[in-house]
């Protein structure tokens, strides 16, 4: 009579049961998090260990920003696609066009002149290096928007920028 008729819980093989099935979520979940991991790292890496991505990215800002600052009736792609030449306004109280930029490509370094148009001619006030390790640099131009199609390389890592912008002026 000592026999307990109304026990309450899980049996041995439920049990195990239950801690497989768990074991194989966490070991998939525990790969997912690992491969995530090692994506991020390598993204990571590639953004911010690499000097032709920054530059890339500095080459696409200051393209952006003066482009968007340029006449549309003043922009000036060269023949063979290698240089760009804008004229703007050096303020918005400005009623002629008075300054102007030009990028090209110097070796292997994509570069632009700033300057001041006086009476017409070009006066140029400095040149900026924007980034180095430049393999190709193309400009075009389609009505008031221009165009960069620009190619880091430094040996290791390959980079790509295209960039457009649209005259405002």
């Amino acid at each position: 009579k000592n026999k307990i008729t109304n026990t309450k819980g899980f049996t041995l093989a439920e049990l195990m049961i239950t801690t497989a099935i768990a074991a194989v979520v966490f070991l998939g979940l525990g790969f997912v998090l690992a491969d995530s991991n090692r994506s991020w790292q390598t993204m990571y890496e590639n953004v911010h260990s690499s000097d032709i991505v920054t530059g890339g990215q500095v080459a696409r800002r200051i393209f952006d920003s003066v482009i968007r600052k340029a006449s549309g009736q003043s922009i000036q792609v060269s023949a063979n696609g290698r240089q760009v030449k804008v004229r703007y306004y050096n303020s918005s109280a400005s009623s002629e066009l008075d300054r102007y930029a030009r990028f090209y490509l110097s070796g292997t370094q994509l570069k632009v002149d700033y300057g001041s148009l006086v009476s017409s001619s070009e006066v140029r006030q400095s040149t900026q290096t924007i980034c180095s390790n430049v393999s190709s640099c193309a400009f075009a131009n389609t009505g008031d928007s221009v165009q960069m199609v620009l190619r880091l390389d430094d040996g290791s890592k390959t980079a790509t920028v295209i960039s457009s912008a649209v005259a405002h002026n």
